[in-house]
């Protein structure tokens, strides 16, 4: 077997991609074995410290309207639902994907949340683009996409936002791949688990990428720190007005 070329970021298909692979108990598996995943190392404090930069100092009278982009199984959501609670922030949640079966599975798993409600479509489709948010959050869901895809989509969603965006997604590593691969190979029950999560890594981000990507889709205005476990947290400012 040859070894990964972490020089590039690979193209190869995720099952997570394929709508008939991802069906049924099969996808319900791995939602909830990423949910553990996301848990242990640490990761979703990214999406939350990302949530504090762009609400502080901002005039809480009104709700803040939150996308939370390939939200999965709504974990993220009620994450950010508890964060803002312990904060006396009023928000509006908005959980989106575009496999039908992962929004069924969402809506059972965070149905006792009357603020969290959830659309299935397709973020590259005009119903989306027409819609605006205060705030969109991208965990890792970008690097589902193109290095073309994400400049374009990015230069739309801070169009669609007035608070801006926050990305946390992968950085591809060989320290990243290997801990991830061999953790699923010893733990997960999920053969998508154990396909995806490395290949997720392959196909995640350096930051020379991430810099190309956002000039190419005219973004000046953010910034990007590297936190652990291998992430990038990029928070890019919204545009849409008032």
């Amino acid at each position: 077997m040859s070894r990964p070329d972490f020089s590039v970021r690979s193209l190869a298909p995720e099952i997570m991609d394929d709508l008939e692979a991802s069906r049924g108990e099969a996808v319900y598996q791995t939602l909830r074995e990423l949910a553990v995943v996301n848990r242990l190392l640490g990761g979703n404090y990214i999406t939350l410290n990302g949530l504090k930069t762009l609400t502080t100092g901002k005039d809480p009278s009104r709700p803040i309207r939150i996308a939370d982009l390939g939200c999965g199984g709504g974990d993220m959501l009620v994450l950010m639902d508890q964060w803002a609670k312990k904060r006396g922030i009023d928000v509006e949640l908005v959980g989106v994907d575009f496999n039908d079966d992962i929004t069924t599975y969402a809506k059972v798993h965070t149905a006792d949340f009357a603020n969290i409600q959830y659309q299935t479509v397709d973020v590259f489709s005009r119903e989306f683009a027409q819609q605006e948010f205060d705030i969109a959050v991208c965990s890792l869901f970008l690097h589902h996409f193109t290095n073309a895809e994400l400049a374009a989509f990015l230069a739309q969603l801070v169009n669609q936002t007035r608070l801006g965006v926050v990305i946390n997604d992968l950085h591809r590593h060989p320290f990243a791949y290997y801990s991830i691969k061999w953790l699923t190979q010893l733990f997960s029950r999920s053969k998508m688990v154990k396909y995806d999560a490395p290949l997720s890594v392959m196909r995640a981000f350096s930051a020379a990428e991430w810099k190309e990507i956002l000039g190419e889709a005219h973004i000046q205005q953010y910034t990007m720190h590297w936190r652990w476990a291998f992430r990038w947290e990029i928070i890019i400012p919204g545009e849409l007005k008032d």
